[in-house]
This record gives C-alpha cells, sequence and structure tokens, in this order.
C-alpha cells in the first residue's frame, strides 16, 4: 500500500499541471483561462465584459453538450465556467456537468468536479442528491486522494437528509491509519454536529478518542466540535478540564512539531481554542480554576514577541483570567496587559485593550479608574471604532451619578454617525440607561425624544413600545405619574407647533399616542387646538399610512363637542374614500363615535391602559362565523406547512436514503414531496395603533405569554433576579500597590499642581464620567444589583410580594480525576496510546459519575447518570431564611414513610423514586412522578421538620416545555409540625425536547415570622410523556402519509439470543413504552404517542447490519427527540 501512496504522490506534480500533450495543436487550458482573463482586464466598460462573458458561456455551454467532449476538456471547461461564476454570471447549465465529472474522472478531473460543485451548489441544492452515491463510492476507494476529497465536500456541504446513508463510513475513517484521513473525518462529523446534533449524539466517545490521538492535527481538528459541546453544556465535560490543561502545556512549551509554528509562536490558534475552553470550564468553579492557573500564567509569560498573533493570545489569556475563578496575582499580570494595549500608539493595539477592558470592566471596575484620561482621549479620537468601543465602556460603568454626562456623550456620537448599525444599537443602549437612571422627568422625556429624532426609524420597535407602556402603567407615585404625562404632552405639543415634517415617522406615533391618551391632564389645552395640530401631520406628504392610522385613533380619542367635532368630522370625510383598507376603518370609526360621546366614552375610556386586558385565546366568538363559511363550501383553513407541501406536489423528486424503504403495507404509495419541517412560516408584526408589540414566534397559533405583564423601565424584558453584593467573591485589587493606593487616596487632600486648560477640562470631564466607582458599595455596573433608588420603579404587582431579595445558593458535582484524565495528561500526544486503554478509561468514567449520581439521588429510576446530574436542583432562599443545603438522599425509612402518603389512587400505580428538592432547618420538598395511561401527575411532599406549625404554604410550579395544572381539590396552606402535605400536579408536554424541567418555588411562613420561599428544580426525560398507540397496518399506513415531520437514522442492532430486529425492537418496547404493530421479514412497524395524544410512527428495516429508523410525526420536534431516547436506550441496553 505505501509504494502505491509513493507512486500516486510522485506522478501529482505531472496530474497538475494543465499543459497539453507536446506537439499538441489544440491551446492548453492555461492559456484559455489566461486568454479570458487578459481579455477581460483589457476592457473598458462593464457593457463590454457583459458581451465578453456571455459570449464565452454559450462557447462552453456548447462544449459541454457536446459527446465529444473528452473529460480532460471537460475539466479545463468547468475552470473557465467556475471563473465566470465569481464574476457573478450564471453558469446553471455546468451544474450537473461538475457532478458529472466528480463521477467519472480521474484524480485531477475529479478533483475539479468536486471544487466547481462546492462553488455552484448549496446545501439546499436538489442536484446535490445526485452526488451522494459518489461520495459513497469514494469513502469506499483504496484510493487517499479520493477519500480526502469525498471528506472534504462532506464537511463543506452535504444533505442533512443523507447523513444517515454516510455516517458509518465517516466513523470507520476515525481509526485509518492516515493522520489526514482521521483529521478529515472529524470535520466532517464536526460538520454534521453543527447541522444535526441528534444524529452524532451516539459517538461521543469516539470524540474524546479523536482528542487523544496521536497527531496532534486530528487532536486541532477535534476541538471545533468541543468548543461548540462546552458552550452548550459545559457542565458535562468538566472532567476532562484537566486533559485540555496539559494539552496547553504541551503546546505552551514547544512539544509540538514545527511545522505548527507561526512566526515562532507555537500552534497559536490551538492555543486560543483551548483558551476559549478553559474558560467555559472554570467559570464560577473554584476547583477547575485552581488547575489552570499555572498554565495561564505560562501562557502570558511566553506571548512575549510583538506580532498580531501574540496579542491575540494575549487578549484571550485576559479574558480567561478575568472569567474563571479570581487569582490576584494572574488580575494584576492580565491588568498590567490590558494597560499596555490601551497606552499602545497603534490603533489595532488600542482596540483590542479597549475591548478587553470592556469585557473585564464588570468584574473589575477599578481597572476603568486607573485609565480614565486614556478613555477620556478616546473619546475624541478619529477613528469611529475606537471612539465606538469607548462609549461601550461608559455604558458599562453608568451609574446613578454619571448618567447625564454618559448619555450626552453617546447623543453627540449619534449624531455624527453614519452607520445603522451602530444607531440601532446605541439608540437602545441610550433609552435604557434613561429609563434606568433618569435623575428627574423633563430629563428623562427630552432624552426619548432625542432617541426617537436621531434614531427615527432605524431603532427597534422595542423602544417605542417600551416608552408608552412607562407612560402607561405609570410608577409607585401617582404625583409622579401626573407630573411625567403633563411634561410629556407639553414637550410634544410645542414639537408639533414647530417643524414636525422633520421627525421620524416612529416619533410622530408616539407623539399621536401621547397626545390622544393625556392631553386632557392639561385643562388650559383645548382638544379642538390639539385635533389640529394633528390634522396637520395628515396632510404632510412625508407621513406614511401607519402613522396616519395612529394619528385617526388619537383623534378618536380627543373628538368632543364643538369645534373639536367639525376637524374631526372633515378628516373623517376626507379619509373615508381612501383606497388603504386601514385608513377608511379608522375614519368610519372617528366619524360614528364623534358624534356619539356617550359611546366614545364607553369604547374609549380614558385611562384604560391601567386596566388588564382579558383576551379570548380561543378566538371563540367567531365561531359561528366559521360554521356559516364552512356549511355555506368555504374551505377549511389550512395551516402554512400544509400549504407549503400542496404547492411543492408538482416536484417529484425523491429525498428517501439509499438503502431504505417505505413501510411494508404502503410501498406502492408515492409519499413523496413532504415539506421539511424547517420551512414552517414565522409570523410576526406590530399593532398599528396600540403601543403593545406583538408576540414574535414561529407558531400559528395566538402567542398571550406577557399579556397581562405590567410594565416598568424594562419594559418586554423579564425582570432580571437581582444578585445580591454577599455572593460575590471579594478579591484584593491587585491594580495598585499599597504605596500607589496611599497616594491615590490622599490626592484629594493635596493642592493641584496647575496644567493647562485642555488638560482641566478632561480632568473635569473625567470626574464626571467616573464618579461613583471609587469604592465598591457605590459601583453600579449594568446587569448587577441597584443600591441606590431608582427613579421609575415598577409597581408591585402585589401587595405580598417580598421586598428582599433572594439569594441562589448552588453545590455543583464535581468529578473526581478519572483514567482518562492520568490518560491524556500523561501521554495526550504519545504514540504509545491505545484506543483499547481509550475506551476502558470511558468505561471507568462512566461507572464513578453513575456512583456519584447515585449517592446525590436521582429523579426517576430510568435516568441515565448526565441525566441525573442534569436535574441537580438549584436551591433558593430569601434573606430572612438560611442558605439552603442541598438535600442528600434521605434513608430508607423516610422514603417508605412519605410512599405511604401518595394518595389512594395512585398508590397501586408505578411511580419514580422519591427524589429530595430542596430543604432547610424547618422544611424539607421531595418529588415523584407517577405514570398513569393517560397523564404524568408530579406528586410534591411538602415535609414540615419543625416543631412549629407552617401557615400561609404558597407552591407554584412553572415551565417553558411543560403545561402544568394542580389537580388537587385544595391548595395546601398550612402544615403541622413534623407531618407531611401533598400536592398533585397534572404534566402535559407543549413543546417536546430531550428533557424537560419544571421550576418551582415554595412561600411559607411561621405563626410569629417573616415570610420566607425556597427554589427548586425538577428534570424529567421525554420518555415519561410517552405511551403505546394501538393502532392496526391499515390505520399506520393512513396516518403515515398525513404526518410531515421526520428525521432518519441508522441504529445498532440487538442480539439476545433471538431474530435481531425482533429483539431490538422489544428493548426499544420495554424501555420506551412503544407499540409494535406488525412485523415482516426484515421490516417493522411501531407507534407510540406523546401525552397528550401527539402520535409518532417508526419504521424500522435490517440493513447492513444496523437497523434503519424513519420516524415521522405531525409534530416538529418530537421525531428528532424520541430518535435520540432510542439511541440511549440500545446503548445502555
Amino acid at each position: 500500500m505505501s509504494d502505491v501512496v509513493e507512486k500516486t504522490l510522485t506522478a501529482l506534480p505531472s496530474l497538475l499541471s494543465l499543459d497539453s500533450q507536446p506537439g499538441s495543436t489544440k491551446l492548453s487550458s492555461t492559456s484559455k483561462l489566461g486568454t479570458l482573463i487578459r481579455g477581460i482586464t483589457e476592457l473598458t466598460s462593464k457593457h463590454e465584459e457583459e458581451k465578453l462573458i456571455q459570449r464565452e458561456l454559450v462557447s462552453i455551454k456548447e462544449q459541454v453538450s457536446s459527446p465529444n467532449t473528452s473529460m480532460r476538456q471537460m475539466k479545463e471547461l468547468m475552470v473557465r465556467a467556475i471563473y465566470c461564476e465569481m464574476l457573478g454570471y450564471e453558469a446553471s447549465f455546468s451544474y450537473i456537468h461538475a457532478i458529472k465529472l466528480a463521477q467519472q474522472g480521474t484524480a485531477l478531473e475529479k478533483r475539479v468536479g468536486y471544487l466547481a460543485v462546492s462553488l455552484f451548489l448549496n446545501e439546499s441544492h436538489e442536484l446535490l442528491l445526485l452526488l451522494v452515491n459518489t461520495v459513497l463510492k469514494d469513502l469506499q476507494s483504496t484510493n487517499l486522494i479520493e477519500v480526502c476529497m469525498a471528506l472534504t465536500v462532506v464537511s463543506q456541504m452535504f444533505p442533512k437528509d443523507m447523513i444517515p446513508a454516510i455516517l458509518p463510513l465517516v466513523e470507520e475513517k476515525l481509526n485509518h491509519p492516515k493522520e489526514i484521513i482521521r483529521r478529515k473525518a472529524v470535520l466532517a462529523l464536526y460538520k454534521f454536529y453543527l447541522i444535526a446534533p441528534n444524529q452524532v449524539q451516539h459517538i461521543h466517545n469516539k470524540f474524546r478518542k479523536a482528542l487523544c490521538d496521536k497527531d496532534p492535527g486530528v487532536m486541532t481538528a477535534s476541538l471545533h466540535i468541543y468548543l461548540q459541546m462546552i458552550e452548550e453544556n459545559p457542565e458535562g465535560y468538566k472532567d476532562l478540564a484537566a486533559s485540555f490543561v496539559t494539552i496547553l502545556k504541551q503546546v505552551v512549551g514547544g512539544k509540538l512539531p514545527m511545522d505548527f509554528n507561526y512566526h515562532s509562536v507555537p500552534a497559536p490558534w490551538l492555543q486560543i481554542q483551548l483558551l476559549r475552553i478553559l474558560s467555559l470550564l472554570g467559570k464560577n468553579d473554584p476547583s477547575t480554576s485552581e488547575i489552570m492557573y499555572e498554565v495561564l500564567d505560562e501562557s502570558l509569560r511566553r506571548a512575549e514577541i510583538n506580532h498580531n498573533i501574540t496579542y491575540a493570545i494575549l487578549y484571550e489569556c485576559v479574558k480567561c483570567i478575568y472569567t474563571i475563578d479570581p487569582k490576584s496575582d494572574l488580575l494584576e499580570k492580565a491588568a498590567k496587559c490590558i494597560g499596555n494595549f490601551v497606552l499602545s500608539p497603534k490603533i489595532n493595539l488600542k482596540y483590542l485593550g479597549l475591548k478587553a477592558l470592556t469585557y473585564v470592566v464588570q468584574q473589575d471596575p477599578k481597572l476603568a479608574l486607573q485609565h480614565q484620561m486614556t478613555i477620556i482621549e478616546c473619546l475624541d479620537h478619529p477613528d469611529l471604532i475606537i471612539k465606538r468601543e469607548t462609549l461601550e465602556i461608559l455604558f458599562r460603568i453608568t451609574n446613578a451619578q454619571n448618567v447625564t454626562v454618559i448619555v450626552d456623550k453617546m447623543l453627540e456620537f449619534l449624531r455624527i454617525n453614519k452607520d445603522d448599525y451602530t444607531t440601532i444599537d446605541l439608540v437602545g443602549k441610550v433609552a435604557e440607561l434613561a429609563e434606568k437612571y433618569a435623575p428627574d422627568n423633563e430629563w428623562f422625556i427630552e432624552t426619548m425624544s432625542t432617541v426617537f429624532s436621531v434614531g427615527g426609524d432605524l431603532m427597534q420597535p422595542d423602544i417605542p413600545n417600551s416608552f408608552l407602556k412607562l407612560l402607561s402603567e405609570g410608577f409607585d407615585s401617582v404625583e409622579e405619574d401626573r407630573k411625567l404625562r403633563l411634561f410629556a404632552v407639553d414637550s410634544y405639543v410645542s414639537l408639533l407647533q414647530g417643524e414636525p415634517g422633520k421627525l421620524p415617522q416612529r416619533f410622530l406615533q408616539v407623539i399621536s399616542w401621547v397626545l390622544g391618551e393625556y392631553s386632557f391632564l392639561r385643562e388650559e389645552l383645548e382638544a379642538a387646538t390639539v385635533l389640529r395640530l394633528l390634522a396637520k401631520l395628515l396632510d404632510m406628504k412625508n407621513t406614511s399610512s401607519e402613522t396616519k392610522s395612529w394619528v385617526l385613533m388619537a383623534m378618536t380619542k380627543l373628538c368632543e363637542r364643538g369645534a373639536g367635532v367639525s376637524v374631526a368630522q372633515e378628516v373623517s370625510e376626507t379619509y373615508s374614500s381612501s383606497l388603504d383598507t386601514v385608513l377608511r376603518q379608522r375614519a368610519q370609526e372617528l366619524q360614528h363615535l364623534s358624534r356619539h360621546s356617550e359611546l366614545r366614552a364607553r369604547v374609549l375610556p380614558r385611562d384604560a391602559g391601567l386596566e388588564p386586558l382579558e383576551v379570548d385565546s380561543s378566538l371563540s366568538f367567531l365561531d359561528g362565523f366559521v360554521s356559516e363559511a364552512l356549511a355555506a363550501g368555504a374551505a377549511p383553513y389550512k395551516p402554512p406547512h400544509q400549504r407549503q407541501e400542496e404547492l411543492a406536489q408538482a416536484k417529484a423528486l425523491s429525498l428517501e436514503p439509499y438503502g431504505l424503504s417505505l413501510p411494508i403495507s404502503m410501498s406502492s404509495c408515492s409519499i413523496a414531496d413532504r415539506q421539511s419541517p424547517t420551512l414552517l412560516s414565522i409570523s410576526s408584526g406590530l399593532s398599528g395603533e396600540s403601543p403593545d408589540l406583538s408576540h414574535k414566534g414561529g407558531s400559528s397559533t395566538l402567542k398571550l405569554d406577557g399579556v397581562k405583564r405590567l410594565w416598568g423601565r424594562e419594559g418586554y424584558l423579564a425582570q432580571r433576579e437581582p444578585v445580591e453584593e454577599s455572593a460575590r467573591v471579594e478579591v484584593p485589587s491587585p491594580l495598585r500597590s499599597p504605596s500607589q493606593q496611599g497616594e491615590a487616596d490622599s490626592s484629594h487632600s493635596q493642592t493641584p499642581i496647575p496644567t493647562p486648560e485642555p488638560e482641566q477640562e478632561k480632568q473635569q470631564l473625567a470626574s464626571s464620567l467616573f464618579v461613583g466607582l471609587s469604592s465598591q458599595s457605590s459601583v453600579c455596573l449594568m446587569g448587577k444589583s441597584e443600591p441606590t433608588p431608582q427613579r421609575f420603579r415598577r409597581k408591585a404587582k402585589s401587595p405580598g410580594s417580598s421586598s428582599s431579595a433572594s439569594e441562589k445558593t448552588s453545590n455543583s458535582l464535581v468529578s473526581t480525576p478519572s483514567t482518562v484524565d492520568n490518560l491524556m495528561c500523561n501521554n495526550l500526544l504519545d504514540s504509545n496510546i491505545t484506543s483499547e486503554l481509550v475506551v476502558s478509561s470511558l468505561e471507568q468514567t462512566s461507572q464513578l459519575s453513575q456512583g456519584l449520581a447515585a449517592a446525590n439521588g436521582t429523579c426517576d429510576a430510568e435516568l441515565t447518570d448526565s441525566d441525573v446530574k442534569g436535574s441537580s436542583p438549584s436551591l433558593c432562599g430569601d434573606n430572612a431564611v438560611a442558605a439552603a443545603d442541598p438535600a442528600p438522599h434521605e434513608d430508607p425509612c423516610k422514603d417508605l414513610l412519605l410512599t405511604s402518603h401518595l394518595p389512594a389512587e395512585l398508590s397501586g400505580l408505578s411511580h419514580s423514586e422519591i427524589t429530595p428538592l430542596c430543604s432547610n432547618q424547618s422544611l424539607d420538598l421531595s418529588a415523584s412522578h407517577v405514570q398513569k395511561e393517560d397523564s404524568l401527575v408530579l406528586v410534591v411532599f411538602i415535609y414540615n421538620s419543625s416543631d412549629s406549625d407552617i401557615q400561609q404554604i404558597l407552591l407554584e410550579l412553572d415551565s417553558e416545555e411543560i403545561e402544568v395544572s394542580c389537580v388537587c381539590d385544595s391548595a395546601v396552606q398550612e402544615a403541622s409540625s413534623h407531618s407531611v402535605a401533598v400536592c398533585q400536579y397534572s404534566l402535559t408536554v407543549k413543546t417536546p425536547s430531550v428533557h424537560v424541567e419544571v421550576v418551582g418555588t415554595v412561600s411559607y411562613q411561621f405563626p410569629a415570622g417573616t415570610p420566607q420561599s425556597l427554589q427548586f428544580s425538577y428534570k424529567l426525560p421525554l420518555t415519561c410523556f410517552i405511551r403505546p398507540l394501538t393502532v392496526s397496518t391499515e390505520e399506520y399506513g393512513t396516518m403515515w402519509l398525513d404526518f410531515s415531520h421526520d428525521t432518519k437514522q441508522n441504529l445498532t442492532l440487538i442480539s439476545d439470543g433471538q431474530e435481531p430486529l425482533a429483539a431490538t425492537l422489544n428493548v426499544l418496547k420495554k424501555k420506551l413504552q412503544l407499540h409494535v404493530v406488525e412485523i415482516i421479514g426484515m421490516e417493522g412497524i411501531v407507534a407510540c404517542r406523546l401525552l397528550q395524544d401527539q402520535p409518532c410512527l417508526m419504521h424500522c428495516r435490517l440493513n447492513a447490519g444496523t437497523l434503519a429508523v424513519w420516524l415521522r410525526s405531525p409534530v416538529p420536534a418530537l421525531p428528532d427527540c424520541l430518535m435520540y431516547h432510542c439511541q440511549r436506550a440500545l446503548q445502555e441496553h
């Protein structure tokens, strides 16, 4: 084999030569392409270029269509077609010929064909399916070049539906003797993980083997996958932290081959990847961070070469140091590194320093004080990028004392900025700061008016809607509400009396709504005057139809007897015949309501925004209309995806992978042309007149989340739970020596040295910008707790709401170093590593994690170790309660005690183990779920372990994926001393997910004490909600054709002394509660349902030693989730 490879590599230079054979009268491909390029460069106009390219494309099309064109000539034609496409001219006629060239040519011709295909087609192109067989053949080839080309095109572009067909072959290449094949196989699996993560869940152990590969290139390729997976779930890879540290030590120490060096820097991009991984693993984890300190110190010390790549490494080191659990000497070195960047005269380094300072200023605000004069100078820097990053720093250090100065600087920059993206970003930040730190009403209204004027129609719709909701909801003080609304009315009336034509459309909409709602507060302001000002807006040419609709609605609210009615009638007559249906409707409403004042008072009452809206989510008021329309022959409603399917039925292209067939009873049926679940239409909209922002989402049903939610200074954003200062880790500031600190402290008492006038202005600006950062107690950073009272405080939702912030405590499970760690630390890049050791180590790691999980209690008897670790509850308690300790798994006596309290109707049913949720000195919470035939019941046990009775117990559960409903006759109100109270909740899946989680809060109070509360979470696998679906083969066939969402995967077969297909289906039936409909020969059909009544069908077929599984369901995410659990069930068997 080695001789063949050597001869192949020796012959490559001659193959790569594009010259024709000596003596040939034909032009070489090089000269033809060169002639084309020279001809284009000599042209003087775009029109001449277009004519030349069109002639060239006509010539190429004639030659590729000729039956006498050889593969060598086809290769040359593809190169010219690629060049024409690169210039922006379509050469779609050559796409099919590029695929043929990749299928039939020699090594060099296949290379050009694959290159053309990768440049011409995208992942969703229908012609790409014709390449699947070619890729399969090349992956099985003995020629290394063909295998490399196939893996390259797979890692660049490949249909998602066809991944199961080639996944086993790509997995095999992970064990190939050639490192280039293994590296390309890892990159192909990385591509699969990005586009279809559920289909590669079962090969995570092979990723670990790639991390242990003796070739550094393979190991480097595996880091891409690990970075992606750790970003999604850092807790699942804590055991690999020591391994990544060991790799980084070897890289920094120069243990890799010289080929990996770049400008004498050892593997810089590998260092950057590892530093990003370590920052994710060490965040909020002192034990994991401790093993990183030494290598981070070494990385900072060795990155001393003055080159851009070393600056990138230093930047990642600084981010990592400030992300993980802090260490004082490392913080000092990182601060020094940031200072060198910020003070550099080079613009790129200065920007890098500002970027790093932006990242770390929240962890260490005093670092901004060190460089305050440099930051002031950057505000006047001619480079706009430097100035924008400086404003980002100021945004992060804003507090109630410096908000006016910082907002003025931001607005000053906005007035000269021409970049739309920067405008959108800064407008949102100014609005956020204004709502959070406004010193008074006047400043707030003036600032928001400037925001609306400068931001124009580029700003996000959330900003004006949040502002209007803020005015509508009001604050804690009624008098403050009135003052704010009055000032807004006066300000906007004066704007309309000036030049309203220069104001943006969204600002005019805000003005119209405010005047329509609150102009009556100014008694001396007549309604007729406001109506005339609004009518002027309708006469302006640049006023949009949407703005006119807002104006007409405002006029409808203001029209009263007298002159106002005449103005309203005149406007309504003008727009009653408008071609715009919305304007015509608003004009009719204005006309009728202006004549009937009593009706207008009932329809549009004043201060109606304070009343919560009751929305009929089922739209039941339309039932009669729909019934009459259907009876009259109207077509029933079809969801968007169903309409897309019907439109696509003209295409007969089959999307089925090779090796899979149709279900048994439907082999003759045509079920092509199903639509991908990704083509669901996403509807979103903004109400024309109401300040409420329409909910955005991908569902066709009406979303009502937040309808009754009170708005405040944060608008639609959910209120972030404040983080207590006591929960932060106090670290001594490493930025100044004691002598420097003493000089800084005494500087205020010394007489200042006379300085030039510009320097005095900069120092005054610095004192205004950085006020409030000198002491930790006065720090008020974005996203942190607010020690100072806010100007605009949201109204409390209920009198009983707790005024004290809750403290969160969580204990994470730290994995014991396993054999994998020792193996990877000692021999990670050693050629003596064997796959047997890796597999053995992984098995020991799995056993160890299972043992640790068992010691901490499990949530379900069938949950795996990773599931249990993911379900570890997080605990919270109020300030009045000592921090709740994680409840360990109690002795069997207590479990028996709680089991005896199961309701009589549930005692005989199958239930999970009783899992501790949270506890403190007086209360223990545990839970168990009971599987009924038509539902899943969550039983929560509340055990009063104190000597006093507990009163006013309130248990609240919520979940994003599950619908929770209480099935108890009455809510638990109290619990006697040393007694158990039981609550039952029925759970139904709203959005299928691999695992679903319920979060809850229990609040209670002693007879003589303050209210207290605990928080907890409970995690369940989706399999708890799966039930068998009993159907006949004929019913199965009918349902299969109706379902549009599917997924396909090859699974491992089980052989327990019986037929493999029957054995495998029996395992799935037992573990996942599936119903086997029928087994005929090598095929089987299975059915199940997700509570409540959401079916899923499975078709199985034996294929080349594996089980080819095809899942279909009307629910988009259900097939992928169920496929994941099928993989896990077969792996655990």
